[in-house]
């Protein structure tokens, strides 16, 4: 029954009438019901989804202010609402169908968990921030653009004197009957059986007040108005204005998916099974193209009505069909009923709705512990999603995201490692005492791929741990000629092998391998022997096209350090009995 309630609500949100509300409230939980491998996803409408939408069909088709217009042009203007609301639900499940046919599910993997909660608790505020007219009975345009929290703040502000007191009033009941609730059923939710419906409860009791009070004209507030019985008549959306749609869907279709698959994917660890990221494009895709030919506006997985279903036991994707069985009876017989129904108590069902994103600030404090680097792209998402508006604040978000990547990789670590005494354990020696560096071997690991951003730290790293400079380099080159044999005692005196653990290059581009072979020759050169080891395949077979073999043989290339660091001490022990002197 909240899905009831959440639906009409977020049509608001939409900019449609509460009807269509109910509509995407069914046809696409039957679908996903059938292709989806969520067990305990509910979809249907969600707030940030819906939000979107909105400023997308309000840019289209924006409600004329200031003018008086008659019943057949608002019938007209709603009829040219939900047609766009709908071309963006087909343009939205045709791209998901084509990126399921490309396999593109793992798109989903570049928006982390900082984003997304940022990202809808960002977009939360501007929920509540848009139903706030509705609350205070103000009859105000929607904007679009950037910066809209404070277009629509401003604008208020500057209505409010032309307060409607009643539906203030209705609004403060409703909020301060929800909120306690709300809290008890999270509170209490172990010992409740089921939680408390009090969005249907509040829905049944304002209808009847308002119908038997004629609230909306004795007071003038705003009802929801007719909801016909039945199914919408198939017919296409406007398809005219889906060139005009494209990179408005994009973020629509992107952060549906993204939102969905995160959710399924923690119930199904919750749950102990596992999701296909690329059958839930297909399912997701498929609900949203057939749902556009019924006049619904583009769904996805809801946080509140899956958190909900869990709660009361449902564990398959069955429990969409009793969900839909009750939609289908108030689309057939009750739907009119709702008439009377004031829209201030949809807004506040609206806010109350995002609660758990609101909560979702009480996860900062341990988001700080564990690292101040998704700490940072938590703020930075939420504060470009709350300043400039939902989609470039996920677009920041997202390019802060990778940007942070790169600069961890940049600031990777290259760790100097020693043996621990009698064993093959090769551990870094700046904090364990018990692993201590070989004579005369330098072991180094860097953690971290090496590319044309990280190849001057990677230089600078190399030439620090190593002492490695261009005059060691020439002294090493001058040696090595003196009489055409090699001086020990010149070399670099510390060093004289070299072994590069690279367990942790997951992969290497053109110029940081360019930078990796020269490395090596210069070490060389210096009279150092350089040894590799634990080198995956795509990074040997890079090196390898770079011209590595020119410089090192393929008997300097070890499966593991211990085997590299044996060979080595083997060398020099041979080294050393041929150099050694016997006196008779």
């Amino acid at each position: 029954m909240a899905k009831l309630c959440v639906g009409m609500a977020f049509a608001l949100l939409t900019s449609v009438a509460p009807v269509y509300g109910l509509y995407t409230s069914f046809f696409p939980v039957v679908l996903y019901m059938l292709f989806g491998t969520g067990r305990h996803v509910s979809t249907g409408t969600f707030a940030v989804i819906s939000l979107m939408t909105g400023s997308v069909v309000e840019s289209l088709v924006p409600r004329p202010m200031g003018m008086n217009i008659t019943n057949i042009q608002e019938a007209e203007i709603e009829k040219q609402r939900i047609a766009v609301a709908s071309a963006v639900t087909l343009l939205s499940g045709l791209i998901m169908i084509a990126m399921f046919v490309l396999q593109l599910g793992v798109l989903s993997t570049y928006l982390s968990d900082p984003i997304v909660k940022a990202f809808t608790s960002g977009a939360a505020f501007h929920v509540t921030v848009s139903q706030l007219s509705t609350m205070l009975g103000l009859r105000l345009p929607r904007f679009t653009g950037l910066s809209t929290i404070f277009k629509t703040l401003g604008s208020i502000f500057r209505a409010l004197g032309s307060t409607n007191i009643a539906e203030l009033v209705i609004s403060v009941v409703c909020l301060s009957v929800l909120i306690p609730t709300k809290e008890i059923n999270s509170r209490f939710r172990r010992k409740l059986r089921i939680p408390i419906p009090i969005e249907i409860i509040m829905v049944m009791l304002a209808t009847g007040i308002s119908f038997a009070t004629s609230l909306d004209q004795t007071y003038s507030i705003q009802v929801v108005g007719e909801i016909p019985a039945g199914f919408p008549d198939p017919q296409l959306p406007a398809v005219h204005s889906i060139p005009a749609l494209v990179w408005d869907t994009l973020p629509i279709t992107f952060v549906g998916y993204a939102v969905s698959v995160s959710l399924a994917m923690i119930y199904a660890e919750k749950h102990h099974y596992t999701i296909n990221p690329n059958q839930e494009l297909l399912a997701h895709g498929i609900s949203n193209t057939v749902s556009s030919l019924f006049t619904c506006f583009p769904s996805s997985a809801s946080l509140a009505t899956t958190n909900i279903l869990e709660s009361a036991g449902g564990c398959t994707q069955l429990s969409g069909l009793f969900t839909s069985a009750v939609v289908l009876v108030v689309l057939l017989f009750v739907g009119p009923l709702f008439h009377f129904l004031p829209k201030a108590v949809l807004a506040c069902i609206n806010v109350i709705s995002l609660r758990q994103m609101f909560l979702q600030f009480q996860d900062l404090p341990e988001l700080w512990r564990l690292s101040k680097m998704d700490f940072m792209v938590w703020v930075v998402t939420w504060v470009a999603v709350v300043t400039l508006n939902a989609e470039l604040g996920l677009a920041v978000g997202i390019v802060f995201s990778m940007m942070s990547v790169v600069c961890r990789t940049q600031r990777a670590t290259c760790s100097v490692l020693g043996r621990a005494s009698n064993t093959e354990i090769y551990r870094p020696v700046g904090g364990n005492s018990k692993c201590l560096e070989i004579s005369g071997v330098k072991i180094l690991a860097y953690n971290a791929p090496i590319y044309y951003g990280n190849k001057s730290f990677f230089r600078s790293a190399l030439t620090r741990l190593l002492g490695l400079n261009q005059d060691k380099v020439l002294e090493g080159q001058d040696t090595q000629r003196e009489n055409g044999v090699v001086n020990p005692a010149s070399q670099l005196r510390t060093i004289q092998a070299v072994v590069i653990d690279c367990s942790g290059v997951i992969f290497i581009d053109a110029a940081g391998a360019r930078l990796f072979v020269q490395m090596c020759t210069e070490c060389q050169k210096g009279g150092t022997s350089v040894y590799l080891a634990q080198c995956n395949s795509g990074v040997l077979r890079i090196l390898t096209h770079s011209g590595l073999l020119e410089h090192l043989s393929p008997q300097q290339i070890f499966v593991t350090v211990h085997d590299a660091v044996t060979h080595i001490e083997q060398t020099q022990e041979n080294s050393a009995q041929k150099n050694a002197t016997i006196w008779v």
